[in-house]
């Protein structure tokens, strides 16, 4: 239940947690201006969280960038997770996701008329933004919630359903970044990853959230789209009752894909992997190990983040590619507070574009 604070022993155990008081004395520095938080002359929006593995970070950015990219010229700015790349990258169409990161490489794809970059030192990242583009009216900060040497002007925080802050302890005891107390510099909340949450839960997520701060608090589901073929994004009809599909997946949680698959009748079998693991051959010929065993009817299914760490492997055979099905994602807000969030979005970067 959500509606339930840590106990007595998980406080504790941040009493004690060296990482915590770390944390804790980092915060205070940038709070009082011992370590200097730099602020920019141009929207920027930060979308993040607190907690280790996947709050929904990458689509919850994709549906802002599809709420402003027909408005304002929009730059989306991340580290670049896992990029054998160092400094400032702008990416172009022919990028390979290993010099960006698997996450720029799919917003790139989808937006390729949106600057993407990557900068794992965010001041540099938005000062180089801003002196190559200076048509650019937002910059949109993926995973920079802890990054403090950029001050954002409005930042978002996200919170798993499945894993609320409050119930949680800093690693390495929980999956928490940071305390709970870091709810503190939110400027608005997103509850996320709600396809169960109850009424009373809802209004306790609220509540909790309000005392520490009170801010706008949305709540959030992932709506699967229609799955497309890897090669030629050519859509697939319908799954026909018990077809056999391998679900392959390299994210923090597949477990809601599974589920959505088995709803539709088929059978699933899995090949799980890290989030942002990179595969490597062996893993290209387990795959096709796994998938030949299914028999030659079954397909393959995985996710967009994961289909552009595949789709370029040169160990990947162009016709196991022919059975490769990418299942797309979207947000969607609960509750018709979907008007609310898009008008808070779209006053802040009208108040504080650069060409405003």
């Amino acid at each position: 239940m959500l509606n339930k604070e840590k106990g007595i022993l998980k406080k504790l155990a941040d009493a004690i947690n060296p990482y915590c008081w770390i944390m804790w004395l980092r915060n205070k520095a940038f709070d009082r201006g011992i370590i200097k938080s730099n602020s920019f002359n141009i929207a920027t929006i930060s979308i993040g969280n607190i907690t280790v593995g996947g709050t929904g970070k990458t689509p919850h950015t994709e549906y802002i960038v599809r709420l402003l990219k027909d408005k304002y010229n929009i730059a989306v700015l991340s580290r670049g997770y896992g990029r054998k790349s160092k400094g400032f990258l702008k990416a172009d169409h022919s990028t390979p996701m290993t010099l960006i990161g698997d996450e720029p490489k799919q917003i790139k794809n989808k937006f390729p008329n949106v600057d993407v970059c990557v900068c794992e030192k965010r001041v540099n990242g938005i000062s180089n933004i801003i002196t190559g583009n200076k048509e650019v009216d937002v910059i949109l900060l993926d995973d920079a919630y802890q990054h403090r040497h950029v001050k954002p002007g409005l930042n978002i925080l996200l919170v798993d359903y499945n894993r609320p802050i409050w119930q949680d302890c800093v690693i390495p005891f929980g999956r928490l970044r940071e305390s709970s107390n870091g709810l503190q510099r939110a400027d608005m909340a997103i509850i996320t990853k709600c396809d169960k949450i109850t009424t009373e839960e809802r209004e306790w997520c609220k509540r909790y959230i309000k005392k520490e701060k009170d801010i706008p608090v949305f709540f959030t589901a992932m709506q699967y789209g229609s799955l497309y073929r890897m090669d030629d994004k050519e859509p697939l009809k319908e799954i026909e009752k018990n077809t056999n599909i391998l679900l392959v997946t390299g994210i923090a949680n597949p477990y809601p894909l599974r589920k959505e698959i088995e709803n539709l009748g088929a059978k699933v079998c899995t090949k799980q992997y890290h989030d942002h693991h990179n595969f490597s051959d062996n893993d290209i010929k387990d795959i096709i190990s796994a998938h030949e065993a299914l028999g030659k009817e079954s397909i393959i299914i995985t996710t967009e983040k994961d289909a552009v760490r595949l789709q370029d492997l040169p160990s990947l055979p162009n016709e196991i590619k022919k059975n490769i099905y990418i299942m797309p994602i979207e947000v969607v807000f609960l509750y018709d507070n979907e008007k609310m969030f898009n008008q808070i979005i779209e006053n802040y970067v009208t108040e504080n574009s650069r060409n405003s």
